[in-house]
């Protein structure tokens, strides 16, 4: 794919089905989990895997920070004039360096401090014990689920979308089969669902490593000049992407602890649900965000604004199918997803229509809000991208979260995030267009 001279419709529509790929089965791993947990376990299973989703999205965003901020600016160096691959190499180097210190102090954290995590996280005496015999697997493939985040950003920016898809396919379908297996068949339970995971991470590792033994490779480790300076650069370029993960996991701290205050472990096993749809919606946005990104930064590299800003119409375009298909959906079924996720009682059936039809507002705007930090990231704009991301994922929303069922009741808690999202998209709205015009000049 010539990022330069193609097809911009061609290129993007390409790299979006294949970056919806990925991150569609990425969201399963957890997703899958959580329906095999809460069928075995019912209510408890669901609320003891909402509780161990902050893990997944420590995990994750550090993937995300060392991927998606080594490869904006590989794909920048690429797209100018000289088309340094020395030079780019180097980010990627620094990335995998990065990659492992990062895989090494989580993966020593998790496993001595698991417990204390999780009750941090919001578990709670069956509970707890339920996550840390999920939680128990994974300790073991931690560093895959990091790499892999890291790895198929780079697959991406090296015009091999497809192995990180198909990497990420391998991993997710033996996810789903040996969920089945190990937990009800094997009758494991919650720490089948774990060894499933684990063991699926494992795969999909194995396969994105091909990408070095084929001719479309072009990643080289080499010695990077100014280690520590590419790393910081890597960092301030790559936070907003990787704070969306970790803010995803605070909220869901945050949420955890404040449900069990005003309103009981059957209103936590319904958030666990919405954790699980958020997900999704998450993953969506962020197919978007990695479709277009290699093909903005190339461009911006070459000061092509013609080609972004036709990159970001079809960007804009995705997002509000996806906007709209999730709201409508949560809003007119929610005890399908109820049903899906774990075997119901009454009491969670009645109260569960209410409140993600509440929390459902907030997808409307929720996928436009997260493809911005890809795009203000790939414009080299990261402090636009660092505002919003903080804003949306603990200033505004961890104030809401807090003060809405202090003040007006516990119910309220549910409008904190279509609060948060729509202050946020005033902001970024109101950005996307300042810059947008800019690039007229760079078209020229």
């Amino acid at each position: 794919m010539d990022f330069l001279n193609g097809r911009i419709k061609t290129i993007y529509f390409k790299y979006l089905s294949a970056a919806f790929g990925s991150a569609l089965i990425t969201s399963i791993y957890s997703i899958v989990d959580m329906a095999m947990v809460g069928q075995y376990h019912g209510p408890e299973g669901s609320a003891a895997l909402a509780v161990v989703a902050p893990v997944w999205n420590i995990i994750y965003s550090f993937g995300l920070l060392m991927g998606i901020g080594g490869s904006v600016l590989f794909s920048t160096i690429r797209g100018k004039a000289d088309g340094d691959i020395k030079k780019s190499n180097e980010y990627f180097t620094a990335s995998v360096i990065g990659s492992v210190i990062l895989a090494a102090v989580i993966w020593l954290i998790i496993i001595f401090f698991d417990r204390n995590l999780l009750i941090v996280f919001g578990a709670e005496d069956h509970t707890l014990t339920l996550a840390r015999e999920y939680v128990l697997p994974i300790k073991f493939a931690i560093p895959f689920f990091l790499f892999n985040q890291m790895l198929a950003a780079y697959l991406r920016n090296d015009k091999n979308p497809g192995l990180a898809t198909g990497a990420v396919l391998a991993g997710g379908i033996f996810n789903i089969f040996g969920d089945y297996f190990f937990v009800f068949a094997c009758d494991m339970g919650a720490f089948g669902a774990g060894l499933a995971t684990a063991i699926g991470s494992s795969l999909s590792f194995i396969v994105m490593i091909s990408h070095f033994f084929t001719k479309k490779n072009t990643l080289r480790l080499v010695k990077p000049e100014g280690l520590v300076r590419k790393l910081k650069e890597i960092i301030a370029t790559g936070f907003s992407t990787f704070f969306i993960d970790v803010a995803m996991g605070i909220l869901t701290i945050l949420f955890n602890r404040q449900i069990m205050v005003y309103l009981g472990t059957n209103a936590l096993s319904v958030y666990g649900v919405i954790v699980n749809i958020s997900t999704f919606v998450q993953c969506c946005a962020y197919s978007v965000g990695q479709a277009s990104q290699p093909i903005i930064s190339t461009n911006f590299g070459a000061g092509r604004g013609d080609r972004i800003k036709e990159t970001l119409k079809y960007a804009l375009g995705t997002v509000a199918v996806f906007s709209i298909l999730w709201t409508t959906v949560t809003m007119a079924i929610p005890n399908v997803f109820i049903r899906v996720f774990m075997s119901p009682t009454p009491e969670v059936l009645e109260i569960a229509p209410g409140i993600l039809r509440c929390y459902a507002i907030s997808f409307v705007l929720l996928p436009l809000n997260i493809f911005s930090t890809y795009y203000f990231q790939a414009l080299m704009k990261p402090k636009i991208a660092f505002v919003a991301s903080v804003a949306r994922g603990l200033v505004i929303s961890g104030i809401l979260i807090y003060m809405l069922p202090a003040v007006f009741g516990g119910d309220m808690i549910w409008f904190a995030m279509p609060i948060t999202e729509f202050v946020v998209a005033v902001y970024v709205i109101y950005e996307m267009i300042k810059y947008t015009k800019q690039l007229t000049v760079k078209s020229n």
